[in-house]
């Protein structure tokens, strides 16, 4: 398996200035392989497009994920180009990663979707995205969208760009088996997510299809500092009785063994995530550098 280890931002992040440039630099200097960020509206952190096309501008190798960006109530034409472009401008870097949004009603009205309907907006949509990538003309009647003759251009420089689903609850892998091409969740153990992708392999052979082995992925949380037990519960946790330790690595050291734990259940490609922004972001890629990106491979 080919072993990548890439850096995320949460949604309270306030790298949303100079400092997301510096950090943006700092990833391409020390030779991260990727940089993901995540979509919240009302929270604080940066548009994930907007943001990545200006990381994208400042680098050569960094790759660009999101972690990932919400798909039901976009048109799904616009979503198209705009990564369309955005993998082009990059020489092909884009790593698009879609959900559905987070449960939250201030979210769903900034979107303007109920939340019954995001799942059948959501398959719908990505449907669209994936043929506006790869043809030359789509026309579509469908529930939520209708299409005439509608076309992007210029195709992505990727022929097309794999789509990454997020995600753990039954209904979610079942949707990664049937139209992701990779898996990414987050807050999850290995045993969790080795049993979860059983199920997404299950589903893709139900329709015909076979998910890349290695397009398995895992958003991995852990702070360089003990974790209060009063923040470790507000974690999500599908699993009511895990330890919610088992969630957040703690040190460089325990980050790079939870990476092998997840190896050992046939995952390879990891982005780590702080809980917390780091006081000094140079200093704090550098420790985290040393001792996670020699496990690439």
């Amino acid at each position: 398996m080919k072993i990548r280890v890439g850096f995320g931002l949460g949604v309270r992040t306030r790298f949303v200035d100079r400092s997301f440039l510096d950090l943006v630099d700092d990833l391409e200097r020390l030779r991260f392989d990727s940089l993901w960020l995540s979509e919240r509206v009302t929270a604080e952190c940066p548009d994930p497009v907007v943001a990545l096309a200006v990381a994208a501008g400042r680098t050569t190798r960094l790759k660009l994920g999101m972690s990932v960006m919400v798909l039901p109530g976009r048109n799904p034409v616009l979503v198209a180009k705009e990564l369309a472009t955005l993998d082009r401008l990059s020489g092909g870097r884009l790593l698009p990663a879609f959900g559905l949004g987070a449960v939250s009603r201030a979210e769903q009205q900034a979107f303007g979707v109920e939340r019954g309907e995001r799942a059948a907006r959501f398959d719908e949509a990505l449907g669209l995205v994936r043929r506006l990538w790869t043809e030359d003309r789509v026309d579509h009647e469908g529930r939520f969208f209708r299409l005439e003759a509608a076309k992007v251009r210029p195709f992505p420089h990727q022929s097309p760009p794999d789509v990454w689903l997020g995600g753990a609850a039954p209904a979610e892998l079942r949707r990664v088996g049937r139209l992701g091409d990779g898996w990414l969740p987050s807050f999850i153990t290995p045993e969790a997510a080795a049993a979860g992708r059983a199920v997404v392999d299950d589903t893709a052979a139900e329709h015909g299809r076979s998910i890349d082995p290695e397009h398995f992925g895992v958003l991995l949380p852990y702070s360089f500092d003990p974790v209060p037990d009063e923040v470790l519960e507000l974690l999500p946790a599908r699993d009511p009785d895990i330890d919610r330790r088992r969630l957040v690595a703690v040190g460089a050291e325990q980050l790079a063994d939870r990476i092998g734990e997840f190896v050992d259940v046939g995952f390879s490609k990891f982005v780590a995530v702080p809980l917390g922004d780091p006081v000094d972001a140079t200093d704090h890629l550098e420790r985290l550098a040393r001792v996670v990106l020699p496990l690439q491979t």
